[in-house]
């Protein structure tokens, strides 16, 4: 194998979480009478944590008054509620096994919720993944290296035996940061195209085609 671990971000890597991410924000917004929406609108602002998701969302943002509310309501609302409709990909399942047959390393860094992606975690990939590290106080959210590096630490590996691999600008970034091969997915919440803009020189558009990379 090119790679002995692997470090994989979440949304739009390995689950589509899209839906259960708009009805927690509609939530939220609806209860202080904002105005909802779409699904296209919340796949534009999905990918650096909570905070920015609601700064997104809510009109005038973090300016508005009830930012903390609305945020909370979000954080409450998507805790009890983020396995409703949230699923793996196609063929996410597999990769996963197929790696961890091979003795590979698996780990999972995202800005979600420590609590929701521990979460999730455990009802998709408890068999196969080590590590499952979310946003939580003390360690910076992604692209800052933090997440990746206590992931390392935790899977006992080095940097030139591990790939990261995610969906985004931001995924792309925080392997860069982290000094890590980056392996991008074109089926998640953004597009190849936008990812070869951003600076993505490996693009997967399947799992088996991540898992042909990983090999080598």
């Amino acid at each position: 194998m090119k790679y002995s671990a692997v470090i994989f971000d979440l949304d739009g890597t390995l689950l589509n979480t899209l839906e259960d991410l708009m009805d927690a924000v509609n939530y939220a917004l609806t209860q202080y009478d904002y105005p909802a929406r779409t699904l296209e609108e919340i796949r534009r602002f999905v990918g650096n944590g909570a905070r920015r998701l609601i700064e997104h969302a809510l009109p005038k943002g973090t300016a508005n008054p009830k930012f903390e509310d609305v945020l909370s309501a979000f954080r409450s609302y998507y805790t009890a509620h983020c396995e409703n409709k949230t699923h793996a990909y196609d063929g996410v399942l597999e990769l996963m096994h197929t790696l961890k047959a091979d003795g590979c390393k698996l780990a999972i860094v995202s800005n979600k919720p420590d609590s929701a992606v521990k979460e999730l975690n455990r009802t998709y990939f408890s068999n196969y993944v080590q590590v499952a590290i979310g946003e939580k106080e003390g360690v910076l959210r992604k692209p800052a290296p933090d997440m990746v590096e206590h992931a390392l630490s935790e899977l006992n590996t080095s940097k030139k035996e591990t790939v990261y691999i995610g969906d985004s600008d931001v995924d792309i970034q925080t392997a860069a940061n982290s000094g890590l091969d980056c392996i991008s997915v074109s089926w998640g919440f953004r597009d190849a195209e936008f990812l070869r803009q951003c600076g993505a020189s490996v693009i997967a558009d399947t799992p088996q085609q991540v898992y042909e990379r990983i090999r080598g």
